[in-house]
């Protein structure tokens, strides 16, 4: 919903009804993740995206049946459709789209989570896909990481707890993803699936070193969606005017600055760091604290070969074993043979990407199986088989692994 907001709003607000298409749950190759939208408006204009193109016609013309009926529809998208290559996906790829009608009436809470959003306020909202009861289907929760939430699905008591409980972890990582349900909200049960779309801030970058690496890194660090902070503590160097992608730029030592925000709360688990300075009085201390930390997704440092082992030699005699060194990904980057800053920017990056997704940083033509990595492994614990037939499979109960 959040690349549809801006379009969605104002119409919202203008008393209107809206269809709304929303990717809930893939499997192989499918184009978009869960959370991508696309509107249909009630006087026929489409906005946004789906699948890349290759469904936006059939969920246009589901749009217009929902705006119409009021009463929203979960579609299957794929090759085993017998008019895939007319409606499917022609690149091997499943999609579930729930298309819902959106109004005041509808989704009351609208207004409320797009202030949320737009101050940068930690936000889910869990929608209910499928239950036995149709009027069940629809219904949302607006869940935000305290202990309120503006509304229940009312349900049941159990299940309304169940869907907040389970929101909540998902808010708290930023991650969508439909769970499954008993139609009383029973943890190992099926009939109810719901949505949870998570409306987290945007994950932080920290880029260490005001160099001209930094500049780079930064600049592709902000079209990844990342908050990107550059910290040096020579005032020289770290100006915005030198990092005009960044979103901030702090001068202070690089470890006093990490320490900082780690003790305020403002350092998680989607948190990526990079270190460029490689000169030990700088990078060392900040690294102590950086690898020292429970969770973060990502601990970059520059420098060669060389370097790097006078740099791990100079952690262990600060105190950080083996395992905590393990987390340092040193040299940085992947091995495209960059050279220039810009081109190194897109070695950090791809790395961040691959540690993320569990990809392999290999070249595509030379691999088999599904293009969209590790995390569309069906074998994989936790992970649920792709569908075989035209039933809506049971999803993996979050809150229940085994």
């Amino acid at each position: 919903m959040r690349d549809v907001l801006e379009r969605l709003l104002p119409w919202w607000q203008e008393g209107r009804v809206v269809a709304m298409g929303t990717v809930v749950d893939t499997w192989r190759s499918a184009p978009r993740p869960p959370g991508a939208s696309m509107l249909v408006s009630d006087d026929g204009e489409a906005v946004g995206s789906v699948s890349g193109g290759c469904v936006e016609g059939a969920v246009y013309e589901v749009g217009q049946e929902v705006m119409a009926s009021g009463v929203p529809s979960l579609q299957r998208y794929g090759v085993s459709d017998d008019d895939a290559f007319a409606v499917g996906l022609t690149c091997g790829g499943i999609l579930d789209i729930f298309v819902e009608p959106v109004s005041k009436e509808t989704f009351p809470e609208l207004g409320e989570v797009a202030a949320d959003i737009a101050a940068g306020r930690p936000v889910a909202v869990a929608t209910v896909i499928e239950h036995p009861d149709p009027d069940v289907v629809g219904r949302h929760v607006v869940i935000h990481p305290g202990t309120s939430h503006t509304r229940a699905a009312q349900i049941s008591p159990r299940a309304d707890d169940a869907i907040v409980d389970d929101a909540r972890g998902l808010l708290a990582t930023g991650r969508n993803a439909t769970i499954t349900y008993g139609p009383d909200g029973e943890r190992r049960g099926e009939g109810m699936r719901v949505f949870v779309a998570s409306f987290a801030p945007k994950p932080r970058m920290l880029v260490f070193g005001a160099i001209d690496f930094a500049a780079a890194v930064a600049r592709i660090g902000s079209f990844l969606g990342y908050h990107v902070t550059v910290c040096d503590a020579r005032p020289v160097f770290a100006t915005a005017s030198r990092f005009p992608e960044a979103d901030e730029v702090v001068v202070t030592w690089p470890h006093r600055y990490l320490q900082e925000e780690v003790d305020a709360g403002r350092i998680d688990g989607r948190t990526v760091m990079c270190v460029l300075t490689h000169d030990p009085k700088f990078d060392v201390p900040v690294l102590q604290i950086a690898l020292r930390l429970p969770q973060v997704a990502y601990v970059g440092a520059m420098g060669s070969r060389r370097t790097h082992e006078d740099r791990l030699e100079r952690l262990r005699e600060a105190g950080l074993g083996e395992a905590e060194l393990a987390r340092l990904s040193s040299p940085i980057g992947l091995d495209l043979g960059a050279r220039t800053p810009e081109e190194t920017a897109v070695s950090i990056a791809a790395e961040i990407i691959a540690m993320q997704w569990g990809g392999l940083g290999e070249r595509l033509t030379d691999l088999d199986g599904p293009i969209h990595g590790g995390h569309e492994e069906y074998d994989a614990p936790g992970l649920q088989s792709p569908p075989d037939s035209d039933n809506v499979p049971a999803d993996h109960n979050l809150a229940d692994p085994s």
